[in-house]
């Protein structure tokens, strides 16, 4: 056997032994490859039967717990997803500087007639030859011929709803088969965004990937059940709100409850939680066909007690208070992204430093006293102090 296959094969080993669990170290060598393929052939009766619902007027039907591979590392994870049914994968342009595509487009070979792609053009591409270079590059990563959703990414307002240019070159790829429906993604000013959509008399975008979980603001809901009323296919994000590590239920993870708080609106098609390994692909999928339970209901409550002093829902009322135009809900976010569940030093970078200098915590240097006010009561001013340490 040569190095080449070797190597695949200890992959292969490794992965089978993540699925399961096992102490491999324990089991004979020359048993090891037989052993981890009886134990993975009987573990797979453990993963749920997938559950699929409509996204919208797209006609797709995705599963109700899809992939985020935003932080997902290796290929193989997404693969093990895929043969147990997930069959939609999200993804962007700007994720890990562009690897995260490159990572998804090695998963799914092989199996692209199984799945259904995401991918996002750039949060600062506006223009035609923007919009359709972004593509572009996403197809060639993703070594694919097409994208099944194209989205806007990190909508703030309505506006970029509306550009006439960026509609022509989607309208475009579109013509050209290169991308058969169109989206955007909101983590701030949701309801803004959401109605914007429902109200185009073009009603030109098909989908909408919104930050939506248990502290959400009824609006919120109320906007989700308007769009997709409309046709519009949901997708929710953020759903584990920061998924953080807590101590506050001992031992017990709140993050399967959150998921299935989010998946109980039936208004809502799909959750895409960020898997980075086995394990987190394990949790997460385990919620489909799962009802939301009373015992769930207290978990989360706890769970937002654990988090309150630090979790920040991105509404973004306090920045009319900042004199400065800090835009406190993103330096938060990028924040989130280091120090939730996360751990991802280098998005929470990445995401600051996509903030003009005059809109991040640099800005609150030399004021005298924060003016912004959280109303969920976080310290502004101590987490802009934080974010300077953590982010700059």
């Amino acid at each position: 056997m040569g190095s080449a296959e070797k190597k695949k094969m200890n992959r292969r080993m490794f992965i089978k032994a993540g699925m399961v669990g096992t102490a491999t170290a324990l089991i004979a060598p020359p048993a090891l490859a037989d052993t981890l393929q009886q134990m993975a052939e009987a573990e797979r009766s453990a993963f749920p039967k997938p559950v699929y619902r409509t996204l919208g007027r797209t006609g797709l039907k995705i599963t109700v717990v899809s992939f985020g591979a935003m932080l997902t590392p290796e290929p193989e994870v997404i693969r093990v997803a895929i043969e147990q049914g997930v069959n939609y994968i999200d993804t962007a342009r700007k994720y890990m500087g562009g690897k995260n595509e490159e990572i998804v487009g090695k998963a799914v070979k092989g199996l692209r007639d199984k799945v259904f792609i995401a991918s996002k053009t750039l949060p600062e591409s506006k223009t035609k030859a923007e919009i359709i270079r972004d593509v572009e590059t996403s197809l060639k990563a993703l070594e694919t011929d097409h994208l099944d959703v194209i989205q806007l990414h990190n909508l703030t307002g309505k506006e970029r709803i509306f550009i006439a240019e960026t509609r022509e070159a989607l309208a475009q790829l579109k013509k050209q088969g290169k991308v058969r429906f169109c989206g955007v993604t909101t983590h701030k000013n949701e309801v803004e965004v959401l109605n914007a959509l429902v109200d185009d008399p073009d009603r030109f975008f098909d989908t909408c990937l919104v930050k939506y979980n248990f502290k959400a603001d009824k609006e919120v809901a109320a906007a989700i059940d308007r769009a997709a009323s409309a046709g519009i296919g949901i997708i929710a994000m953020k759903t584990q709100a920061g998924g953080y590590y807590t101590t506050g239920l001992g031992k017990i993870s709140p993050h399967q409850a959150a998921l299935k708080w989010a998946l109980q609106n039936p208004k809502v098609t799909a959750a895409i939680p960020g898997m980075k390994d086995m394990a987190q692909l394990r949790e997460d999928i385990a919620v489909m066909g799962m009802p939301f339970t009373y015992a769930d209901e207290r978990r989360l409550d706890r769970y937002a007690e654990a988090i309150a002093p630090f979790y920040c829902t991105f509404c973004g009322i306090c920045e009319a208070g900042c004199p400065r135009g800090v835009e406190i809900s993103t330096v938060n976010r990028a924040l989130m992204y280091a120090e939730g569940g996360y751990r991802d030093l280098s998005l929470a970078r990445a995401t600051y430093a996509e903030l003009p200098r005059q809109a991040t915590a640099a800005a609150c240097i030399d004021c005298e006293g924060c003016a912004a006010r959280c109303v969920n009561g976080l310290d502004v001013a101590a987490k802009m102090e934080r974010a300077r340490g953590v982010l700059a």
